[in-house]
Order: structure tokens, then sequence, then C-alpha cells
């Protein structure tokens, strides 16, 4: 992907999330780790649109910039060129493996970069997570870090940072155990976290 560019955060930014999460009474817990440069910021669970301006406000007050994947349509209009300076990237969803593709590619392109991804992929209920996370991850050679929105404490943040080892089913024993602890805003809509990768399942 070239050409990838979205706004740093400066002290506007910063108070502005600062007085978000204050006026909404969200806490923050934990902390991106300043050490890594790279690496796929899985965010769970995602069930609301309201994870979308929580998440930010939390990014802006610890002045973390990453950059985050959303379906296309969200790009398009008045507002197309907003998204993008927020760090949004335009995904087609039909072509999910040319963007496993090309993500790994801006990882190798670029000194730094993080980029947000929501393993449901949908705010509906889904049968298993999608795999494209796991498979960027894996193929770039960089962490998993955990964020979360966990709506019954009403905080958000970042938990373990997870190297991804190939045995899937190691690997998402680690994520359920942190993820089986966050409250999603509809708990009903949680599915199962799980993968399916080439006819395999976690």
């Amino acid at each position: 992907m070239e050409g990838l560019k979205r706004v740093q955060i400066n002290l506007p930014l910063y108070w502005l999330g600062c007085l978000w999460l204050k006026v909404t009474g969200w806490k923050m817990e934990g902390t991106f780790p300043k050490e890594l440069k790279k690496a796929v910021l899985v965010v769970a669970h995602h069930t609301s649109n309201w994870d979308f301006p929580i998440g930010l406000a939390i990014s802006f007050k610890m002045r973390i910039a990453p950059f985050w994947m959303g379906k296309h349509t969200l790009f398009t209009g008045r507002f197309g060129g907003f998204m993008k300076w927020l760090g949004g990237v335009p995904i087609q969803r039909s072509a999910a493996s040319n963007v496993v593709d090309q993500i790994v590619e801006a990882f190798n392109k670029n000194d730094e970069f993080v980029v947000v991804i929501t393993p449901e992929g949908t705010r509906s209920k889904v049968n298993h997570w999608k795999a494209g996370f796991y498979r960027i991850a894996t193929a770039a050679n960089v962490p998993v870090v955990c964020g979360f929105l966990d709506y019954k404490r009403k905080v958000g943040g970042f938990g373990p940072v997870i190297h991804l080892t190939n045995n899937i089913e190691e690997d998402m024993q680690k994520l359920r155990d942190f993820y089986n602890t966050v409250a999603a805003k509809f708990p009903e809509k949680v599915g199962k976290m799980e993968l399916k990768i080439r006819g395999g399942k976690s």
C-alpha cells in the first residue's frame, strides 16, 4: 500500500481524547509498548459502533497513531478524506487475500507500522474470527498486541503482547484466556474465538 499517511497526535487531539473519556466516564488500563515499532493491534470484542469513537479517544490520550482497516463504503462521500486522515485504510472485503498481501507489504516498506484489526470483521455475531490478523502477523513476523474495550467496567486499553508460534490452537488459547475476561457492549453478539485456516480449526 503506497502513500499511507495519517494525522499524528498533537496537543489539541490529546486534550480532545482526554475530554471525551472524562465526559463518557471511560478509564484506561495498560500501555502500548513503546519499543514496538511494528505490530498487529487486535481489538475485540467488536459489537458496537461506539467502539470506534471510544477507541479513537484512547489512542489520542495515549498518543499512539495506528492505521485501521474499514469497509470501503466508509471512505466515500464528504467524510472519506477525514476517515483516511484518521488512519483509515479502505478495504474491499471481496479481495481478502489481496488485503493480507498489501498489509504485509506495508509492514515491509515502513520502519514503523501498527495496524488495528477487529478479528470479527463485523459488528454482527460471527461463527468464528477471521484469520486475516493471524496471517498478517505471521507473514510480517510481528507480534499481536491485545487491545480491548470492556463495557462492563468502562475500561479500555491494552493487554498482553503475543508472539505467534504458528501453533494456532496454542496461540488462540492465549487470546481466549485474555478476551474471555472482556465484556462487549452486546455480549449476545460475541462469537467463538476460533480460526479456520487452510481447512483447519483452532
